[in-house]
């Protein structure tokens, strides 16, 4: 194609900006060889004159076609320059908002300056696992493109981010190392992972500062290599870092910051540990305040140093070592801070001696201050004769002091490096490793000096190794298609990498003059001017003699000399190290020891100081052998490109998009400036040099099929049709070739065919325009013609229809004049009378009125004249009622003082006396016991006082003694003093511990006192709580009067909780199931280490199950069982039982309960010892008459009154402890809450004592009452006899009753004679039976007092070892990282849960003992009497025994298989072990099922529990292994599933529960469980089930997975539909694997057919259909997920032949669910994101209208998915349009309220939960027929 075809009229073109770089124009006249104009019109409509035909004015750069524009991969561009490459850049960035774009090998990333959700976990599993051109650009698809080549190519990999400070390298290389973490996570527990990256904020923290370009700038350069074994898990990594920016430690520019590590220990200083680095705010030192601006926005310091100080535990470094690091961080603050002085001389200076920074500075370090203000002052110089020491000036000093803060942070940057690198080796042998290089890109300032220069240097070796690589394989992509090519001329930079490095270059030279004693920077210019003047990369500036100029790839960078001797020399005073090496700290020892720097750790930092020597015999060897900054980086350098040179690399170039870190704003011109100096450019150009565009030929073809002929198409050969086409279309044969599987083009051939293409379209649619357009013409005559017939004929009727129109119009003219005369005589007539009425009304009116005002005057007079007449009554009587009260007052007082006198009287009488006493002398005996307690306590008290009395007279007759012994030996009284000092310090501990001992009493006080307090709150709070819940009551009932249409709501409200609740349980049950396979993966890893050295483990994809087949379940009900329990743990073996949670819960729950019952033994066989030894002293003193009938009727009363009252306190306490714990439970149960709780309990028990002793009295006062009564009635009885008979009374008379009579010698005279009514007998008879009431009420309370205390200190010692435990699992919690904290978490609240459930199923299994016991019995007995029912028979007819029970058990089988419990091994052998689907197939669906559960009725019928546990254990288990071995098998899995829901149905139904009965039949009724509730074993089954569903799904999920991609986005359901636009080299590499063609595309049919073949399958095993149908659901939602999530990161399919293939493959699936009768399973439901984004796809694009039809369209969508798939929408051809920015962004203004997640990708990993519905079985149990192929012999049918 010749120029002047390519530069025609509305060609669009590239031409230079002074301001854009390149500006876009279009030509406007057609250019003519030998033209020096070419005429252009801009895009602001102007034109312009553009000369051309000099060499400095060649023709303008052409520009792509849209079409092209925004490609994934620059080198897919027709047109390959600088230009096109911006612009892809920009439009990609900024109305797409893609930071990430392929350049051939190199990743292009943008830095955006916004955080974007495109790193999440969600994403890192869709990039794993796919080719690196099926996906839109990202750093993991680099990650993933690196593993996968060290997989598969088994060599080391590396990836090597480089670019501008601010352009975002060190969180490019962060997410990778994620990638790599997320992907390759260890095998066992070690977390390398979690180290890996937790060594990230520690670097960033000590080598990452604020600059006037980045906010977080790596000042140093790393490497990274992560190891991984032969499984490809990370098993190590180790760290190399270049180049430290030291200078940093003690300088920085405007606006920028020294290390994060600084400002985040003064922001923390106010922490209690760091008290003793004697920290302020940054401000204050001067290390922190030279940049002016301390603080970063959006930065927290604080909680950076939380996340460092995390970090740094997670790496090993124990605490004292970081607060050893802390501690040297400070210490250089203050080193800073440290004022030296100058002197008057001028010549020497010095430090103030109380410096109060050099005094922390020294103690911090542990070093001498003396010494070290001494030599920051002073310098001791050695010559050949003498050594002597100098004063250094001020300026000279504050060098010294700065160059040893600088030296102090090298060493501790390379100590902790060298200990992350310790932290993350590993002895396992590495198989091999991914690097991940973080280093600066190029540099140039105003001012260049030393460090620039080292990273320029460092970046030509990088260039040189990329041009290496990139030409490299451009070649081998040649050779490979074996095409002829020749060599392409690149770009080598290889002499300025001998200008810097070679000898005698400028290292060299530095190297030599740094050697020179007295050699200058300018010393050294001049050797540089006088060797590389005729060095082309070399120039000398015009005005200036101390710099020079270096050409590199990227730019001419001038450098500055200054500085850069002593930059290399990187000097420090020997004697200020010395000072350090003798630190009493051993970290700061250990930093400076020399053998350390004689060999240095190969992951520590490169640079290394040089120490000038005091003496010059022993250090003169070392002087001489010490290597300077600038060998050091190039050694390492070195060592570096031979690492790289032996790895593949990966190459990701990061671009700062604008200086002023404004979020997605794009400056062209530093784009451009970054893109030559990283390389990107040189790519482009060594790809553009040979054959940059490539199509396969199937791609081709279908491209470019309009542009052939019929004849063309009828070849059955597309390649020989591709190469026939383009000898046609393309007459230079230089400008393509034909390789094996493609076709390559030269640059702007691509183009060429597009426009081509774009021809023919067009000249096909004038075509159609021409042909519709006469066709609209035709019809358009034929619709004018018939409209002008139509308008006659209508004319002519509208001229008839008028005439009539005309005479309607005449007759009712005449109407309404006549109507309109009448009406106006009747408006007149009605006006008059109006006028007259009107008159009347206001006449009338006015006289009544009058009349109205009469009768209201005389109502008036009348209320004043009752009112009047009223008032005088209610005077009158009052003062009648009140001469009656005085009377009456009089009246009652005279009967008051009449009553009173008569109370006198009686209050002088006995009886009043006696009943004041019988109070008083309760109180008396309670007073005396407490006096007698007080007083035993202060004997006790006195005695302990006495004793240490005695003790400490001892010791100080003792010490005198020793004084005297001491001062008679020694004269001195030195020992004399240490005596008294130590007898003064034990008197002043024994202060401290008196005023302890207050300060505990006070303390004491003081909490009690809050607890007093807490509890009032309490109570105030709960009369608060009671009122608000009888608010909420009332609130509910008016809601629930007013709400009555809410049902439906609240039920899908309680459906959804219902299924949240669901899917937490299953999702525990799969972690659990999780963590024991992976116990079970460790074990096998175990083994295989010891057994089986270097073998391979399994693949990682294995099921996850539940209880491993190892340990043998353990079923829950035998908790309690102490025999069973001890026996399982000798035959599992202790280990085993250990790892076994059930057998661990049951032991220590028996333990627990053991140890309760022993305690409460011993207190009952106490208790009946006490009661024995009672009985038996009451035995012995004999009881009157009288007394027993005192005790039982005070027993009687005290019964019925204690069953009152202890009904109602029991209500009223349990109401109080139910609203204080709902309370407690409402606040969390916070500490503070349960103290008060406990205190509030504590006053409520006293209150019940209180109470119970006001009940005593009132017994005895009722008791007392009933005794007077007998009396009375004996006395009125005796006092009907005469008086003498009291004399001759026989009864006898207790000596404790009897009252001695001194004066008296009749002893037959008792207490009834003393008294004439007997009153003081029958005061002491009640006091007597008080007293012995008050006795029995004591013993009673000691009894209970004393359990209480038992009970109390049990208490106590279960609560101090729940504190210990407490204690123990806080220390534990405060070591563990937050992902462990949280697994830990989780497991504690499984274990609470375990035994809280196992508490409630102890409390139903010991009702369910007694039950079970007493069946057992009943049966036994039963069993008995039939077997002498049997007997009797077989005696009676011995001859037809053997043919009457064949009978009977044809007649009456009960459908229950008998066996032998030796064969119990063989039958879950045969029926789960080696059971095969294909087995059963031909007979009843779940067939093992039901012989199981036949087994296990006939264990039920003989009363066999061991053999029922047995045999559901051992089936269980025996699941487990077998799902575990086919864990990939999807008919396997599907197989026991239903089996397995069988089974559990099978349970259900015939459990005897009435629930499960419903739907059975009378036989099935019969056939129920008739012993034992298996329902635990029900829950073990429906736990199974939901492992082997989740098993069952995700093998599924995993046959599915290739096959959706392919069959749902590329697969061409619609022939001819799809369009296939140009490819880049991503397309092409070395991820997709060539020679083997790669995986075969999926076609949607086979996606279908894989979807009936596990329906069929699942069919065909007799799974439920419920459970079908939620597989299918889940399948779809995978589906969904998959699809959606490959549409949002794929820029190739989101177009709109895309959406239409879309649209039709959904509803091909719809269609099959329609055809299994499967529409009404939610399937569909699930597939309405992907739905939705189809249409979005389709739809209009373009106006307001169109923006509103998609929000209320893609409700299923998010907004940034909405928005994702607008700015992926690829037009195909030139005939579709770009959406634009405008029309996005006003979707996201119409959809910002919208509330919903950030996630941008479907969660892949989601799981609906299941749910197995009960399905009950019509076969009956005695039908089911079991054929002979099972070998089940030995079975016997009952």
């Amino acid at each position: 194609m010749s120029v002047t075809e390519l530069y025609s009229k509305y060609t669009r073109v590239w031409i230079p900006d002074p301001d854009e770089v390149w500006r876009s124009a279009e030509i406007i006249k057609d250019y003519k060889e030998g033209d020096t104009v070419l005429h252009l019109k801009l895009e602001d409509e102007s034109t312009l004159e553009y000369p051309i035909g000099s060499k400095d004015n060649p023709l303008p750069f052409l520009r792509n076609p849209d079409i092209l524009v925004g490609e994934n991969d620059l080198t897919a561009l027709s047109y390959l320059h600088e230009p096109a490459v911006l612009h892809n850049l920009k439009v990609r960035f900024l109305e797409s908002n893609h930071i990430y774009t392929y350049c051939g090998i190199v990743l292009v990333a943008i830095n955006p300056y916004e955080q974007l959700h495109i790193y999440g976990e969600e994403v890192i599993n869709a990039y794993s696992g796919q080719n690196m051109g099926d996906m839109d650009p990202h750093i993991f698809a680099v990650a993933e493109e690196a593993f996968k080549q060290m997989a598969r190519d088994e060599k080391n990999q590396s990836i090597i981010v480089s670019g501008e400070s601010g352009a975002g390298k060190t969180v490019s290389a962060k997410y990778a190392m994620r990638f790599f973490a997320t992907v390759g996570g260890s095998a066992n527990d070690t977390n390398v992972e979690e180290k890996v990256l937790a060594s990230s904020p520690i670097m960033e923290a000590i080598g990452n500062a604020k600059t006037t370009r980045n906010d977080n700038s790596s000042r140093f350069g790393k490497y990274i290599q992560i190891g991984f074994d032969r499984r490809y898990h990370i098993i190590g990594a180790n760290m190399r870092t270049y180049l430290l920016e030291k200078s940093r430690v003690v300088f920085q520019a405007e606006e920028e910051r020294n290390y994060h590590i600084f400002y985040q220990l003064c922001a923390s200083c106010s922490l209690p540990e760091f008290k003793d680095l004697t920290l302020t705010s940054a401000e204050d030192f001067t290390y922190t305040s030279l940049g002016e601006n301390i603080f970063i926005e959006g930065v927290n310091d604080a909680e950076d140093l939380v996340k460092t100080r995390e970090a740094l535990t997670m790496l090993g470094v124990k605490e004292n070592h970081q607060m050893s690091i802390f501690k040297i961080i400070a210490s250089i603050l203050h080193l800073g801070n440290v004022e030296i002085v100058q002197e008057r001389d001028g010549e020497s200076c010095h430090i103030n001696r109380n410096d109060t920074h050099l005094h922390h500075f020294c103690r911090l370090l542990g070093i001498e201050q003396e010494q070290m203000e001494n030599w920051l002052c002073r310098r001791k110089l050695v010559t050949t004769s003498e050594t002597y020491v100098k004063n250094m000036p001020h300026s000279q000093a504050v060098n010294a002091r700065d160059a040893l803060a600088k030296h102090i942070y090298a060493h501790l940057f390379d100590w902790i490096v060298e200990h992350i690198n310790k932290s993350l080796h590993t002895s396992t042998k590495q198989h091999s490793f991914i690097g991940v290089l973080d280093i600066y890109g190029f540099e140039t300032f105003e001012i260049n000096s030393f460090e620039q220069f080292c990273i320029n240097y460092a970046n030509e070796k990088l260039q040189q190794q990329f041009n290496s690589h990139v030409f490299k394989l451009e070649q081998e992509e040649y050779m490979k298609e074996q095409i002829p090519w020749t060599l392409i001329d690149f770009y080598d930079n290889q002499p300025c990498i001998d200008l810097i490095e070679a000898k005698l270059g400028i290292l060299d030279l530095l190297d030599e003059e740094c050697k020179v004693p007295k050699g200058t920077d300018q010393n050294w210019a001049q050797k540089l001017y006088s060797k590389h003047s005729g060095s082309g990369h070399f120039e000398k500036p015009r005005m200036s003699n101390k710099s020079f100029i270096v050409v590199h790839f990227a730019d001419k960078v001038e450098y500055q000399c200054d500085g850069f001797l002593e930059k290399n020399r990187d000097t420090v005073y020997e004697e200020q190290i010395n000072i350090l090496k003798a630190s009493k700290f051993q970290l700061v020892a250990d930093l400076f020891d020399d053998a350390k720097d004689a060999a240095p750790h190969p992951g520590s930092k490169t640079s290394r100081i040089n120490v000038r020597p005091a003496k010059p015999a022993p250090k003169g060897h070392n002087r001489e052998h010490r290597k300077t900054v600038g060998t050091q980086f190039r050694n390492s350098l070195h060592l570096l490109m031979e690492t790289l040179n032996a790895t593949t690399p990966h190459y990701v170039r990061c671009i700062k998009p604008n200086d002023y870190k404004e979020s997605f704003v794009f400056d062209s011109r530093r784009a451009v400036q970054q893109l030559r100096a990283c390389g990107v450019l040189e790519t482009i150009r060594i790809s553009a040099a040979g054959y940059p565009s490539r199509w396969t030929y199937p791609d081709f073809f279908s491209r470019y099929r309009v542009l052939m002929t019929k004849k063309d198409l009828s070849v059955g050969d597309k390649k020989q049709v591709c190469k026939n086409l383009l000898e046609i279309l393309i007459k230079d044969p230089d400008k393509f070739q034909f390789g094996k599987t493609k076709i390559f083009f030269r640059a702007g051939q691509v183009a060429y065919l597009e426009k081509l293409r774009a021809d023919k379209f067009r000249f096909a649619c004038i075509k159609i325009q021409k042909t519709v357009r006469g066709w609209l013409q035709r019809i358009r005559y034929r619709k004018i013609r018939k409209s002008a017939i139509t308008l006659q004929r209508y004319g002519r009727g509208y001229l008839a229809r008028r005439y009539a129109e005309m005479l309607r119009l005449t007759r009712a003219a005449v109407i309404c004049q006549k109507q309109y005369r009448m009406v106006q005589v009747r408006r007149e007539y009605l006006r008059v009378r109006r006028a007259v009425i009107t008159i009347q009304a206001f006449t009338r009116g006015m006289f009544i009125r009058r009349l109205y005002q009469e009768f209201l005057l005389h109502h008036k007079a009348m209320i004043i004249q009752k009112t009047v007449r009223g008032w005088l009554v209610r005077k009158k009587y009052q003062r009648s009622r009140y001469a009656a009260i005085v009377i009456q007052c009089f009246y009652r007082r005279v009967r008051a003082k009449r009553q009173l006198k008569q109370l006198k009287i009686e209050a002088r009488s006995a009886e009043h006396f006696k009943k004041l006493n019988v109070g008083m002398e309760n109180k008396i005996v309670q007073l005396q016991k407490k006096m007698d307690n007080q007083s035993k306590e202060l004997k006790s008290q006195n005695e302990n006082l006495a004793v240490a009395k005695t003790v400490l007279e001892t010791e100080v007759s003792k010490l005198s003694k020793e004084l005297e012994t001491l001062r008679t030996r020694q004269v001195a009284g030195t020992q004399m003093t240490s005596l008294q000092e130590e007898l003064e310090k034990l008197r002043a501990e024994l202060q401290e511990a008196h005023a302890h001992k207050k300060l505990l009493e006070e303390e004491f006080s003081n909490e009690k006192q809050g607890l007093e307090q807490r509890v009032e709150e309490l109570e105030k709070e709960n009369t608060v709580l009671k009122k608000e819940k009888e608010e909420m009551n009332r609130r509910i009932q008016t809601s629930t009067q007013d709400q009555g249409g809410d049902v439906s709501q609240k039920e899908s409200r309680l459906q959804h909780e219902l299924d949240d609740e669901r899917q937490r349980y299953q999702n525990l049950v799969k972690e659990y199931s999780r963590l024991e396979q992976r116990y079970e993966n460790l074990q096998e890893d175990m083994s295989s280490m010891k057994f089986h050295p270097g073998h391979r483990r399994n693949p990682s994809n294995q099921s996850s199950l539940g209880s491993d087949s190892n340990y043998p379940s353990i079923s829950l009900s035998e908790v309690g069982d102490t025999d069973d329990t001890i026996q399982q743990v000798e035959e599992m073996g202790i280990e085993k039982a250990a790892m076994d949670l059930s057998v661990f819960m049951k032991l220590q729950k028996r333990v627990r309960e053991l140890e309760q019952e022993r305690k409460r033994l011993q207190t009952n066989l106490d208790k009946v010892e006490e009661l024995s030894k009672r009985k038996g002293s009451e035995a012995k003193n004999s009881t009157s008459e009288d007394d027993i009938n005192a005790d039982l009727a005070y027993n009687s009363l005290k019964r019925q009154e204690l069953e009152t009252e202890n009904k109602k306190l029991k209500n009223d306490l349990n109401e109080l402890r139910k609203a204080v714990a709902d309370r407690a439970s409402e606040n969390n149960s916070s500490n503070e809450l349960q103290d008060g709780y406990n205190l509030l309990l504590s006053q409520l028990k006293a209150a019940n004592e209180e109470l119970d002793v006001r009940k005593e009295e009132v017994l005895m006062l009722k008791t007392q009452i009933v005794n007077s009564t007998r009396q009375t009635e004996n006395l009125n009885h005796i006092n009907s006899n005469d008086v003498s008979e009291w004399t001759d009374n026989k009864s006898p008379v207790n000596t404790e009753d009897r009252v001695d009579a001194p004066a008296s010698k009749n002893k037959a005279q008792d207490w009834g004679y003393l008294n004439e009514d007997g009153e003081l007998g029958l005061a002491y008879q009640g006091l007597k039976q008080v007293a012995r009431l008050l006795e029995t009420q004591l013993q009673t309370q000691t009894r209970q007092h004393r359990d209480e205390l038992e009970a109390l200190h049990t208490q106590i010692e279960l609560l101090k070892d729940n504190l210990e435990k407490k204690q123990d699992m806080l220390d534990h919690f405060s070591t563990l990282s937050p992902d462990a904290l949280v697994e830990f978490s989780v497991q504690q609240e499984i274990t609470r849960l375990t035994n809280e459930n196992l508490d409630l199923k102890e409390l139903v299994e010991k009702l369910e003992k007694n039950e079970k016991k007493l069946k057992k019995q009943l049966r036994i007995y039963m069993k008995k009497v039939q077997e002498l029912e049997v007997t009797q028979a077989t005696k009676s007819r011995p001859e037809l025994t053997r043919q009457f029970t064949v009978q009977r058990r044809e007649k009456d089988f009960e459908g229950m298989l008998e066996y032998y419990k030796e064969d119990e091994a063989l039958l879950v052998k045969t029926l789960v072990t080696d059971m095969k689907p294909n087995a059963v197939s031909a007979t009843v669906p779940c067939l093992p099922a039901y012989i199981l559960f036949m087994c296990i009725r006939h264990a039920d019928y003989i009363n066999d529990d061991q053999k029922v546990h047995s045999l559901l254990t051992a089936t269980i288990n025996a699941i487990k292994k077998v799902l575990k071995k086919n864990n990939d098998d999807f008919e396997m899995t599907s197989f026991w599933l239903a089996n397995a829901s069988r089974l559990l149905h099978c349970l259900k139904q015939y459990s005897g529960d009435e629930a499960f009965m419903t739907q059975n039949s009378a036989k099935q009724n019969e056939h129920c469980l008739k012993n034992f509730d298996l329902a635990e074993y029900r829950q073990v089954l429906s736990d199974l089930s939901i492992q082997i569903y989740q098993q069952l799904v995700k093998v599924a999920e995993a046959n599915m997975q290739p096959m959706i991609v392919s069959a749902m986005l590329e697969s061409e359901s619609i022939p001819s539909l799809a369009g296939v636009k140009p490819m880049g080299y991503r397309n092409r590499s070395s991820s997709v694997d060539c020679e083997s063609g790669g995986p075969a595309g999926y076609t949607l049919q086979a996606l279908i057919k894989q979807l009936a073949q596990f329906y069929s399958t699942m069919a065909d095993h007799g799974l439920d259909p419920e459970i079908s149908q939620q597989v299918l659901r889940q399948l779809f939602y995978s589906i969904n997920a998959v699809t959606l999530n490959n549409l949002l990161l794929r820029k190739d399919v989101c177009s709109w032949s895309t959406g239409m293939q879309l649209r039709y493959n959904i509803s091909q699936l719809e269609e099959w669910l329609r055809g299994k009768n499967l529409h009404q399973c939610g399937a569909v439901a699930t597939m309405e994101p992907v739905i939705q984004a189809a249409q979005l796809l389709q739809v209009k694009k373009k106006t307001s209208q169109d923006a509103e039809a998609i929000c209320s369209l893609c409700t299923a969508l998010s907004l940034q998915q909405i928005v994702k798939i607008l700015n992926l929408y690829t037009p195909l051809n030139e005939f579709e349009e770009r959406v634009t920015v405008s029309f996005i962004r006003d979707i996201q203004n119409r959809l910002q309220d919208r509330i919903e997640n950030n996630q941008l990708l479907a969660d892949t990993k989601y799981t609906f939960p299941v749910l197995f519905p009960y399905t009950p079985s019509n076969l009956s149990l005695e039908t089911i027929h079991i054929p002979a192929s099972l070998s089940l012999d030995f079975l016997t049918r009952v």
